[in-house]
């Protein structure tokens, strides 16, 4: 691994600081190796925080690092100061408009996003797995960056590395649940093997963006199965019968 951990930034997110890390860069060590920031993994606690710092000042040095105990909901907090580890509320997306808070969302195939509305100097992340994007959870970040002064004609956002369609196999089921939601979402279903469909969930993302009035969404593109070397990946882990699997983060803040 490298010293310096790789950050992937967003032309549509300007100058804000932020970024979206990869694995390389931390000081994890085996299935974990890289920079794991998962405290739900089961990593050695000292190099999981090693590795939080080492993210935090590839984006924001010295900015309080923000975080929510994901649960694949919609729901959505605003940030006004710091918080406590052992205090982090169940939530999937956060916003705020403070200056020195680095808000930080961990995936491992699920989708980042994060967003920006410059004029307001509001910005936001959600964790966008299947269940929340399906319940909302980027719509419920928007309303609450309205709540802040933002306006989504004025936000831009973008999707950060996240399993793709050709490595996301869905069953009949799965899909179904999509189709019940809106029969416009089969677009995002590709034929597989019998019974079972390739899920898009990087392009289902954006259009439910798309949908709520964001004009600007900029999708990296990024796959987290097929790169190892690059992200880690929950359903790879899985398939390779792993013991365990990292967390990246992606991060966005405002400077201080």
């Amino acid at each position: 691994m490298s010293l310096a951990p790789e950050v992937l930034r967003s032309a549509a997110l300007g100058d804000i600081p932020h970024g979206f890390l990869g694995r390389s860069g931390g000081v994890s060590e085996g299935v974990y190796a890289g920079l794991n920031v998962g405290l739900g993994s089961d990593d050695d606690r000292e190099a999981v925080m090693e590795n939080r710092r080492i993210a935090r000042d590839a984006i924001l040095p010295e900015a309080e690092l923000v975080m929510v105990h994901q649960v694949h909901s919609p729901d959505v907090i605003a940030v006004t100061e710091a918080i406590a580890l052992d205090a982090r509320p169940h939530a999937d997306a956060m916003v705020t408009d403070r200056p020195g808070l680095l808000l930080g969302i961990l995936t491992a195939d699920c989708v980042p996003v994060l967003f920006h509305d410059a004029s307001a100097g509001v910005i936001g992340a959600a964790h966008a797995g299947w269940k929340g994007a399906l319940g909302g959870v980027t719509d419920s970040t928007l309303d609450a960056m309205e709540k802040l002064g933002a306006e989504r004609g004025n936000i831009a956002c973008a999707i950060g590395p996240c399993i793709a369609q050709k490595s996301y196999e869905v069953d009949e089921g799965f899909a179904q649940r999509f189709m019940e939601e809106d029969v416009a979402n089969e677009r995002f279903f590709g034929a597989g093997k019998p019974g079972h469909y390739q899920f898009d969930i990087e392009g289902y993302v954006a259009a439910r963006l798309a949908a709520a009035g964001v004009t600007r969404v900029d999708l990296l593109g990024q796959d987290t199965y097929s790169q190892p070397d690059r992200f880690y990946s929950y359903r790879r882990s899985c398939h390779k019968s792993e013991p365990g699997y990292g967390r990246q983060v992606s991060l966005i803040g405002i400077r201080g």
